[in-house]
């Protein structure tokens, strides 16, 4: 049977800790008091989201400290679907401290990352300044880099 390198990646998923309900969300984003709660919405089985599952358990360890990532099917757990306008086959979000952090990314749209990232260092960085901008109160911040015409909708 040939390789297919989609196929590995759908185990990546399973590196990461799921919030299986909406109770479970909330307690995810209410409960966690010093770090960034990253939350990645998709399908499981959507192949951006296998790409975004892969970059997020690659860099889990290395943002222990200050961000913890989970994934939630947007399937098995709906309830947030209509109220974070989850459309897109995969969103980050970002939440401190029990409020939504937004990321200015250059995309026109602050709210999440709704594409893949592939690059490590990058989504690290973009975690880092969420979290330094959330720690100083800031409810927006501006993202490292400029989004604006890697990704046109």
């Amino acid at each position: 049977r040939p390789f297919r390198p989609h196929e590995a990646a759908k185990d990546m998923s399973y590196l990461l800790p799921h919030l299986r309900s909406g109770w479970a969300v909330d307690q995810a984003i209410l409960t966690e008091e010093d770090r960034v709660v990253c939350l990645r919405f998709g399908r499981d089985g959507d192949e951006t989201c296998m790409l975004m599952d892969e970059t997020l358990s690659s860099v889990s360890e290395k943002v222990k400290n200050f961000a913890i990532l989970y994934c939630v099917d947007i399937e098995e757990v709906p309830d947030f679907n209509t109220m974070y306008e989850l459309y897109d086959p995969c969103t980050v979000m970002f939440f401190f401290r029990n409020k939504h952090i937004m990321i200015d990314l250059g995309t026109g749209n602050n709210n999440k990352i709704n594409w893949a990232m592939d690059d490590k260092q990058e989504f690290i960085d973009i975690v880092e300044t969420v979290f330094s901008g959330a720690r100083k109160g800031r409810g927006l911040v501006i993202s490292p880099k400029d989004y604006s015409t890697k990704y046109r909708y």
